[in-house]
């Protein structure tokens, strides 16, 4: 939790985020040795103030006043002693998770030899990762009525409204959009398709609709949902959705927008479509992660279907990465050797819609940015910047009997 809320953080006002000292970013400062680092990370983490836009408005705090308790709802394995001191407790540990990879990489490796390479490896895989995913919406998917995105960054979504997709493009943003985090559920809707754009956002009917005292592990920003017209008069509610890291929330949020529709009549009528990183796995530890067939047993059961048919094939992987152990989850690690076998390679994203709606005509995954999935690849690599692959399909509507 305190990576990702400090790792990288966009400032208002600068075209350049501010970057925690530690290995595993794109901090371009020294850390030859650990004098070095620890000066720089305290003055980072205490004494610089930095300005971020918040829900409502623009705060100016340091870094270590953004972090956010580790809640035990959504995190069921800590204590609920570690909930409560989590503030200074994640604050320590941070320190010595990236004291430790200074060490770790100034013993293995010579100072001007690794920090070399982390340049070459940032300015391809980091600093390009928001033009490049900007440049394969504009030119490979810009013809699509609607996009779905899951984990955007507030700037992200300021440079997509900028560039042509913002010409072409409907594009929405959750209004309890998360700046913290930064990692937020995002909606593109073709003008042509959709001129009227957005009619109303309904994400807080949905998240209101949870069933009463179900713990459902989301944070702000992870769910969108809208309503909007088409250019027949059909009107739709298109959901954009990323799930934890083991699944557990994707039942109960699809559970929650369907009894939200079910709940106003005004949206009875309307066609849901709905695209998703549901974070299901092909082998599911039961209990402890989302198993991709009882999901597909979840939607079929409110008359939906998907984009891969009321079954999903469990080996039909829309995901293949594994971690190095320059990382925070230590857990995901392994050697390049296990990175098939240990990786994270599973079917875990979804194009959702009524089955008396329509019916797929064409779908299709992507991981080179191309219009075509290499499989047995693992990825993001230097062209595509995505640890998940990209889904499309074209959609039939289904006449009225």
């Amino acid at each position: 939790m305190p990576d990702r809320i400090t790792n990288t953080i966009n400032v208002v006002g600068s075209d350049e985020p501010a970057l925690r000292p530690t290995v595993i970013n794109m901090y371009g400062g020294d850390l030859g040795n650990l004098q070095l680092w620890w000066a720089a990370w305290e003055k980072f983490m205490f004494d610089t103030p930095l300005t971020i836009q918040s829900k409502d408005d623009i705060i100016t705090k340091p870094p270590y006043q953004l972090l956010q308790p580790i809640k035990k709802a959504k995190y069921p394995d800590i204590t609920e002693e570690e909930e409560k001191v989590s503030l200074p407790l994640q604050t320590m540990c941070g320190a010595i998770f990236d004291a430790i990879l200074v060490h770790m990489m100034n013993t293995v490796s010579e100072p001007d030899v690794w920090q070399s390479l982390k340049k070459t490896m940032v300015e391809n895989l980091n600093r390009q990762k928001v033009p490049h995913t900007l440049e394969i919406l504009e030119t490979v998917y810009g013809k699509s009525d609607i996009i779905t995105l899951q984990e955007v960054s507030a700037s992200f979504i300021d440079q997509a409204r900028k560039r042509s997709l913002g010409q072409q493009f409907w594009i929405v943003s959750p209004a309890d959009l998360d700046a913290v985090r930064d990692q937020n559920s995002v909606i593109f809707l073709k003008k042509e398709t959709f001129p009227a754009g957005p009619s109303a956002e309904i994400t807080a009917l949905v998240e209101n609709s949870f069933e009463e005292g179900a713990a459902v592990p989301i944070a702000n920003g992870d769910i969108l949902a809208i309503t909007a017209t088409d250019r027949d008069g059909i009107p739709f509610v298109i959901t954009s959705f990323h799930g934890d890291t083991n699944g557990l929330a994707t039942k109960p949020v699809l559970s929650a927008v369907i009894k939200a529709m079910a709940s106003d009549s005004t949206l009875m009528t309307h066609k849901l479509v709905f695209g998703l990183d549901a974070n299901t796995y092909e082998k599911a530890k039961p209990g402890k992660q989302q198993d991709v067939l009882d999901w597909g047993e979840h939607y079929v059961s409110y008359d939906l279907t998907s984009c891969w048919g009321d079954v999903p094939n469990p080996s039909n992987y829309t995901t293949f990465n594994s971690r190095t152990y320059l990382q925070t989850q230590l857990n995901k690690a392994c050697k390049k050797s296990d990175k098939r076998g240990n990786g994270d390679v599973n079917p875990k994203d979804f194009i959702l819609f009524g089955k008396g709606d329509f019916k797929v005509s064409r779908t299709w995954k992507d991981n080179t940015g191309e219009n075509k999935y290499i499989e047995d690849m693992a990825f993001p690599t230097l062209k595509f910047p995505s640890d998940h692959g990209i889904l499309a399909t074209v959609l039939e509507p289904i006449a009225p009997s």
